[in-house]
């Protein structure tokens, strides 16, 4: 296949595009009714770029951010995350516990299975958007999560897939409350199977 990503980005963009459109829509349809409140959406912008790429696209790789990973199986392989800065997962948090807006404390194990959660059905959205379109039967296995550098969360899932080198697909899109909620989704293919969703959107590789 080829590693032109200019060209796949250009080839493949409406397809992507239309991934990230009804990913983010059910993504932000999900935290409105965790949340009790209605939310606003931004355009996602969407790109396909080697891995070792990402870090760089999502802007400072020392910025700590939170991190929520989940594998990918069944009719395809690989791992997806879910990324957002700190004042989003901070914001997020406090509504959902319904805690004074600027509280900013260290997150508690309570706080941690929350982002989880709220990362999980996150992801899901954007698995589910991406079955719909393609047929494909994708389950997502139980998530972990990771504060610390981008960089760093980054690395985890190159080094264990193997994938540097390989495609993945950046969703960067912000969600509209009181506060702008800024989140990266990341799906990881591996092997065959960003070739096999490709095809199975009915277009060659």
């Amino acid at each position: 296949m080829a590693t032109d990503f200019d060209e796949l980005n250009a080839k493949y963009f409406d397809v992507l595009k239309e991934i990230g459109n009804i990913g983010a829509g059910n993504a932000t349809t999900a935290i409105a009714n965790m949340l009790g409140m209605k939310m606003d959406m931004s355009v996602p912008k969407v790109e396909l770029l080697p891995v070792e790429k990402i870090g760089g696209a999502i802007g400072s790789e020392d910025q700590v951010v939170v991190g929520i990973m989940l594998g990918v199986e069944t009719d395809i392989q690989g791992s997806m995350m879910f990324l957002m800065d700190l004042p989003s997962a901070h914001h997020l948090v406090n509504k959902l516990m319904m805690r004074d807006p600027s509280y900013d404390k260290d997150f508690d194990e309570m706080d941690l299975s929350a982002l989880k959660e709220i990362g999980n059905i996150i992801s899901g959205a954007y698995l589910s958007a991406l079955s719909g379109l393609t047929n494909l039967t994708i389950t997502p296995t139980v998530p972990s999560i990771s504060i610390d550098m981008a960089a760093a969360i980054l690395s985890v899932p190159a080094i264990e897939f193997g994938m540097v080198g390989d495609n993945a697909l950046l969703i960067n899109t912000e969600i509209g409350t009181s506060e702008s909620i800024k989140g990266y989704f990341i799906l990881m293919p591996e092997g065959d199977s960003y070739k096999k969703i490709i095809s199975s959107l009915g277009l060659p590789v």
